[in-house]
């Protein structure tokens, strides 16, 4: 746990099944971050301790017991575990939640994905450029599928444009934070979370470092297509209201027209009796377009109703099973 001799650090690792890169995982993080690599830090982080916080997210492997393992056999290594799987970032909100009384407190996968050898940077930057956090991104997504790579890439563009939080593009959660940041984040116990915005939302001096994709050490990633997918609509009814926007827009648009259609239709009809009007085949196209234009918009005005519902429930983000 923390303590007030010297700078503290809590590294926050939300795992989901990932039995057999927790052990890769620690190693390399003990491999990276040695005593003499943190010795040649600036100032009292030369004098840096660490704890490495598990957050088991309803793991139905091994996840857990190899844990506990490594707990047992070092002091700095903590846990918690959930009653079930919660998702990610109630993982990333509980491990925060145990971490607001460090100094600094960093978020990072256990795949190897985020490199640990980075995080000595990461701090010296920090601490130097009097940063209240340095994230990473990826320069490149090579070993990623080009449909997912597209997708992603899209998403961080659209939403930039329809809210008011800049997304940057590649950005991954590995990033650290100050105390301060920290507690922020923790401020908005808000139970539709999307990590990714609420980091940009609530501001603070934030600054990238870029770093080439590295395919997962062992495994496969958790995050089908389906599974972004909806984390993208997440994203964007968080933080955009533009879809309510668009469907009010649309509406009168189409209104509109279907008005000038209908007053042409009359007129013509006026002027030229002998004119026959459109049968069923026309009227049919009509009531189809806009009975599906009216499903789509209540589907778009369901989902922001669907998360007021859920925030009004008032429910934990997570509920916890044990911790260490």
């Amino acid at each position: 746990m923390p303590n007030s001799i010297s700078p503290t650090l809590a590294i926050i690792v939300p795992v989901t099944n990932e039995e057999e890169n927790i052990p890769l995982f620690y190693h390399a993080l003990r491999r990276d971050l040695t005593r003499e690599s943190l010795a040649a830090l600036p100032g009292p982080l030369n004098q840096l301790s660490y704890d490495i916080w598990y957050i088991d997210d309803g793991s139905s492997d091994g996840t857990l017991a190899q844990i506990k393992a490594l707990s047992a056999q070092d002091s700095h290594i903590h846990f918690v575990s959930f009653s079930r799987n919660f998702g990610k970032e109630a993982a990333i909100y509980a491990g925060l939640s145990y971490a607001q009384h460090y100094d600094f407190a960093v978020i990072m996968d256990v795949d190897l994905q985020d490199p640990p050898a980075l995080m000595p940077k990461m701090l010296q930057k920090l601490v130097t450029e009097h940063l209240d956090s340095v994230a990473t991104r990826r320069s490149n997504r090579k070993g990623e599928k080009v449909i997912v790579s597209f997708c992603s890439d899209l998403f961080y563009h659209f939403i930039s444009k329809i809210s008011s939080t800049k997304l940057v593009k590649g950005a991954r959660d590995y990033r650290i934070m100050s105390r301060q940041m920290v507690q922020a984040l923790l401020a908005m116990p808000e139970n539709q979370r999307f990590s990714k915005g609420l980091f940009t939302w609530i501001g603070f001096n934030t600054e990238y470092i870029s770093y080439e994709n590295i395919e997962r050490e062992k495994g496969r990633s958790k995050w089908g297509f389906w599974k972004l997918f909806k984390y993208a609509i997440s994203g964007i009814i968080s933080f955009s209201t533009a879809p309510l926007t668009f469907v009010t827009v649309l509406g009168s648009v189409t209104t509109l027209l279907a008005l000038i259609g209908g007053i042409f239709v009359i007129v013509r009809k006026l002027l030229d009796p002998a004119i026959a009007i459109g049968g069923w085949t026309t009227i049919t196209v009509i009531i189809m377009f806009f009975g599906g234009l009216q499903m789509a918009s209540l589907g778009i005005v369901g989902r922001y109703i669907a998360a007021i519902f859920l925030e009004s429930k008032r429910r934990p983000i997570y509920i916890e099973k044990e911790h260490k």
